[in-house]
């Protein structure tokens, strides 16, 4: 069955100066595995239960906690098998390149024969970002992802497990002794991808394959992956999956829904923009900082209708602007001699990236599948879900919740028992665009 217990292949721990290395496949209790489009790093918790006999030193058997000893930072190498034949896909953190690292270890009890705790982990990179500093200057005519490229390599040390998607619009700046993922996260608001019709907005994350700086644009392009169903006759989970579908839905419900009002505070719609150039003393024009909802933008769903802003008004809620937003242009302030060039026109990206992240958040589904250690947070995968009905036998797929989604992060939890994933997913419109 799909969710039955996941193997361990291999899971060991390392002692910070390298002299023990100690098996923990036999303690394990549970693993919970985390990735996140809105989060730079992966992370991890493994549970341990220990009889306190597991580590030898000078002559006596020790327990894990004071006998390792575990104090933080120490490597753990990790392999989980697939769980299916369909997918012939695990978890494999086995690479010393792509160990994880104790940042942490919580709820120890630490008895007269027993032990039990719970290891934080996190990527090498994780750490590497709290002990590093963007200081140079990256010149204004250095497009984002040339920087991008250049922060990972220099700064995280990342040579190779990365995918960075080519920026149109040059942006320099000056790193502020700032840590590399924060330049990086506020970096990916000030993109905007190749392209005729791109749209700004760029996420920055971590999978177990590789560090992504990818527009929302090409995320929401890509292909279905996998598609899964929803069918109380064969779903109904309460520990044993009742038959054996590794597509099923296990259990689902929507966290979120439309937040019209939320949407306008925030500007998705429609924003005034008011810039002022403090070489000249002027501000644009009323019609050159007005944005309006772009009907170019590639979506998950249908085209999204917006309702008038009252009954009288034939304007839309995106064509009428409900934030503004003030700034001063940004105007030889990088570049080493006077200069009246401008570095990166606000215009291009500002509004535009405000409305991709809030349009994404639409509507927000949780779900529980049998473990599938193939998907990633970023990938886009189908979903059918039943209308609801009260006539036997003629329940059909709800064309308004069924459809595209985007995985917004994910869990694959691992216990004594069972194995399987949860996951949230996303999207920026309703209805089903098949």
């Amino acid at each position: 069955m799909a969710t039955q217990k996941s193997i361990y292949e291999v899971l060991q721990i390392e002692s910070n100066d390298g002299s023990k290395v100690i098996d923990l496949i036999q303690g394990a209790v549970s693993l919970d595995y985390y990735e996140d489009i809105f989060s730079p790093t992966i992370t991890a918790k493994l549970t341990i239960v220990n009889v306190g006999t597991t580590v030898r030193e000078g002559g006596k058997l020790m327990s894990l906690y004071n006998g390792l000893p575990l104090r933080g930072g120490e490597r753990v190498s990790l392999k989980v098998a697939p769980n299916s034949k369909n997918i012939p896909v695990g978890l494999d953190f086995t690479n010393p390149k792509n160990y994880l690292y104790v940042s942490g270890v919580k709820n120890a009890i630490v008895e007269a024969h027993k032990e039990s705790f719970t290891l934080n982990l996190v990527s090498r990179e994780a750490i590497t970002n709290e002990t590093s500093r963007v200081v140079k200057r990256f010149p204004t005519d250095y497009t984002i992802d040339e920087s991008v490229k250049e922060i990972m390599e220099e700064s995280l040390l990342i040579n190779k497990n990365s995918v960075v998607d080519k920026t149109q619009n040059p942006y320099g700046f000056i790193g502020n002794l700032k840590k590399p993922f924060t330049v990086l996260v506020w970096l990916a608001s000030k993109a905007v991808p190749e392209g005729k019709n791109a749209n700004a907005g760029f996420v920055f994350y971590q999978t177990k394959e590789a560090f992504n700086f990818r527009s929302l644009d090409g995320l929401v392009t890509q292909d279905v992956k996998y598609e899964y169903s929803y069918s109380e006759d064969i779903a109904m989970f309460d520990g044993i999956e009742k038959k054996n579908n590794e597509f099923n839905i296990l259990n689902y419900y929507i966290d979120r829904n439309q937040d019209v009002v939320e949407k306008l505070r925030l500007g998705a719609f429609s924003s005034q923009r008011i810039f002022f150039n403090p070489l000249n003393f002027t501000i644009n024009s009323p019609e050159e900082g007005l944005y309006t909802f772009d009907k170019k933008v590639e979506t998950l769903g249908r085209r999204p209708k917006l309702p008038k802003i009252n009954p009288s008004s034939p304007l839309t809620l995106g064509e009428v602007p409900s934030r503004i937003f003030t700034q001063i242009l940004d105007i030889g302030t990088i570049d080493q001699d006077v200069s009246k060039d401008l570095n990166s026109d606000p215009l291009n990206y500002q509004s535009q990236s405000l409305m991709r992240y809030n349009l994404l958040l639409t509507q927000s589904l949780s779900i529980m599948i049998p473990c599938n250690f193939d998907l990633n947070a970023g990938d886009i995968i189908y979903c059918n879900i039943p209308e609801i009905t009260v006539i036997p036998g003629e329940t059909e797929w709800d064309r308004q919740v069924s459809g595209k989604y985007m995985i917004k992060e994910l869990c694959h939890h691992i216990d004594t028992n069972n194995s399987y994933t949860s996951l949230k997913l996303i999207r920026d419109t309703f209805g089903d665009k098949r």
